[in-house]
């Protein structure tokens, strides 16, 4: 099959190398890409929200699929677009991503069809907004924009001042565009966020392991909201039991209320979590793969992503076996200096090989470009070092030793990615999270962890 990949981003680089371990993979191409996807696909300068452009470009190539892996073209309509002309795709139907593209959406489905998730009030008017927040007098308040907003659409406000300025930025200074004209306020949860990803064609819905997301700038989660600085899998808050209950009351009612809406899911459902003391509720749903939840997920995954692909787009995926390597992954993500706020870019990356990787590590590009054979930085988030082991703390040290190999000017990251987990997991099931001494009793073998 020759495959395009539509997105430039660290994401849309795991989903690449892992459709390349397919034989079934002739060729791969993606639009718009960075320096690092360069090394293992065919890149073109068509804009991912270009709907007729990409559409073009997948006729001009004569591609068998489609991946449409970025929010944004999901929303506007691409894999309709896509479909229309008769092309095999991956990544839901704007009907369907409206799941993402409106908080106001997702929470009313969520209320509807008793799916458990926060409170929360809808407002277009900063002055009602206000008004509402003063007399709720609940500190942290959550504050989201209805749209996308680049994953940064959500402020938790510590105070009536922080409400106040979070309300006016975005309703009357349109901090996020038209996305805010229109926010959510939700009560505060408190709990273990978990993140699942999960394969569904509608009929069908397959969870992906685990992970737990790192999303403020700074150590000890201080600092401003980012699109997240670091991910581990499997996540050790979510055991047997949560699992349990999650498929019950919330993935397969979700599945279930979309098919009622007439607005059936097929593609990637991501399914943000709370685990809270009444149980697991839904923070957010996405449309697509998570960034960077993606770059510790499919380095798990055994089974070949173009037969589930395909399994998807047919309706069958009752028919696949979705297996998943033993063990622990790990990402820690190297930012540009200043980010999520302004930053340079053009600062020249050393330490990386000729495919943009090191040895002992997985590197995801996200914000790269390549310049006469010189790495270059080209966004807020630049690399994810992602490495394997069977524990977590193994991944996690071959993951910022990686990290150790490299550097550019100002380079910005987390030293405390995975701690928590780490000290969730002490008591964890050593077969299904792979982190206690007697996990040393196994070895890998092609990826595959066999008891020694």
């Amino acid at each position: 099959m020759k495959i395009l990949v539509v997105g430039g981003g660290g994401r849309e680089h795991a989903i690449i190398k892992k459709l390349a371990q397919s034989d079934k993979a002739e060729k791969i191409y993606c639009t718009p890409g960075n320096g690092g996807i360069a090394a293992y696909a065919e890149c073109f300068d068509v804009g991912a929200t270009d709907i007729d452009g990409v559409v073009a470009l997948a006729k001009k190539l004569a591609v068998d699929l489609v991946v449409v892996a970025p929010d944004d073209p999901l929303v506007l309509g691409m894999t309709d677009a896509l479909q229309a002309e008769g092309f095999m795709t991956f990544g839901p139907k704007k009907a369907a991503a409206v799941i993402e593209g409106s908080k106001v959406f997702s929470k009313e489905l969520m209320k509807k069809y008793n799916i458990p998730t926060a409170k929360y009030e809808v407002f277009t008017s900063s002055e009602e907004a206000i008004k509402y927040v003063k007399e709720q007098n609940t500190y942290p308040a959550v504050i989201k924009a209805d749209g996308l907003a680049l994953g940064k659409g959500v402020i938790l406000a510590q105070n009536e001042e922080e409400a106040v300025e979070a309300i006016k930025s975005m309703i009357d200074g349109r901090q996020f565009g038209d996305s805010s004209s229109t926010i959510v306020i939700e009560e505060y949860l408190t709990g273990p966020e978990v993140s699942v990803l999960s394969f569904t064609d509608g009929k069908t819905v397959v969870p992906m392991l685990s992970s737990m997301d790192h999303k403020r700038a700074l150590d000890n989660d201080e600092g401003l909201n980012t699109g997240g600085m670091g991910t581990v899998a499997p996540n050790p808050y979510y055991t047997d039991d949560v699992a349990g209950e999650c498929m019950e009351k919330i993935f397969l009612p979700t599945i279930n209320a979309m098919n009622k809406e007439g607005r059936t899911f097929e593609g990637c459902l991501y399914f943000g979590l709370m685990i809270t003391p009444k149980g697991p509720k839904v923070i957010e749903y996405n449309c697509r793969f998570g960034d960077p939840e993606t770059q510790v997920v499919l380095p798990m995954l055994q089974t070949d992503l173009v037969d589930i692909m395909v399994a998807i787009y047919e309706h069958r995926l009752s028919e696949i076996d979705v297996e998943w390597a033993m063990g622990s992954c790990a990402c820690v993500i190297m930012a540009s200096g200043g980010y999520p706020l302004s930053y340079p870019k053009g600062l020249e990356i050393s330490g990386l090989d000729s495919k943009g990787q090191i040895d002992g590590c997985e590197v995801y590009h996200a914000g790269t470009k390549l310049a006469d054979g010189k790495y270059l930085t080209n966004g807020g988030r630049v690399l994810g070092v992602t490495a394997k082991a069977i524990t977590l703390k193994g991944a996690l040290d071959k993951a910022y030793a990686g990290v150790e190999k490299i550097s550019f000017e100002n380079a910005h990251y987390r030293k405390d990615i995975g701690q928590r987990a780490l000290k969730a997991a002490e008591n964890a099931d050593p077969l299904h999270l792979g982190y206690k001494d007697d996990m040393e009793d196994y070895i890998e073998e092609n990826g595959v962890y066999l008891r020694q």
